[in-house]
């Protein structure tokens, strides 16, 4: 008898995507309502989600707006009760500031820290506590491929995407025997609005394209089928692991 291709839907499966008003987030939390899960996309303002849930909804898709900071951990625990238990988690939350450790601000770091890491942590914790309630589930956080490397003006950035590494790696571990799994997506640089100044810096998008292997910058489309493949049964047996979207960047 023929082996069967797992599926990659995700019908009947109720997903919380935090971060999902622009970028990343909100095209993870597209991907995933188009293979069929519900789901509930988080942010500080609700103005731009509340338009992107009406577009789902008029696609004939379950989605509910959620307002919350995720570096409140009271407001993010609240939030899993109100609404969860979740199935699917992803955390798409993160800022830069991207300038020399020399001439960081004190405040720059607290920031940083806050939302890449600590919200992180967070998420996953609450996270963590429904899904063994359920029996299993799949939370991905939105790493970078600096989690794996180094690179100039982004030494902080890069540590905390190193930190949320060792988060998947380490509850990967914690998790597993609940049929929890913990990945990370591990994209180069995609163009968003975090990252359209950047890009639009006199040579930069050149430094960045001349240092893959696909010569380019990504996109956010380019991100969601890695997205929808770690939220289901076909990546069951993969846990504690980066999915590297990096065009070869850290291949070299």
């Amino acid at each position: 008898m023929l082996p069967v291709t797992p599926t990659f839907r995700l019908d009947g499966r109720r997903a919380f995507i935090v971060g999902a008003s622009r970028g990343i987030g909100l095209a993870s939390a597209a991907a995933l309502s188009e293979a069929g899960a519900e789901v509930f996309v988080a942010a500080r303002s609700t103005s731009e989600l509340d338009s992107f849930c009406a577009e789902l909804r008029a696609a004939g898709r379950l989605a509910t707006a959620v307002a919350l900071d995720v570096t409140d951990s009271r407001a993010v625990d609240a939030a899993f009760v109100d609404f969860g238990p979740f199935e699917i988690v992803v955390h798409s939350v993160g800022i830069n500031r991207p300038v020399e450790l020399v001439d960081l601000h004190d405040a720059d770091l607290d920031d940083m820290i806050a939302v890449n890491v600590r919200s992180a942590f967070v998420v996953a914790r609450a996270a963590t506590r429904g899904m063994k309630e359920l029996g299993g589930g799949s939370i991905i956080l939105i790493s970078s491929q600096m989690g794996h490397v180094g690179s100039p003006r982004r030494t902080v950035y890069s540590a905390t995407k190193h930190a949320l590494e060792g988060l998947a790696k380490s509850l990967a571990w914690e998790v597993g025997m609940n049929n929890v799994r913990v990945n990370t997506i591990c994209p180069t640089f995609i163009e968003t609005e975090m990252t359209k100044h950047m890009l639009g810096s006199p040579g930069f998008r050149k430094w960045v394209s001349e240092r893959n292997a696909l010569g380019r910058v990504g996109t956010v489309e380019e991100v969601m089928g890695a997205v929808v493949f770690l939220a289901g049964d076909a990546s069951s047996l993969m846990t504690g692991s980066s999915l590297m979207l990096d065009a070869g960047w850290t291949a070299q």
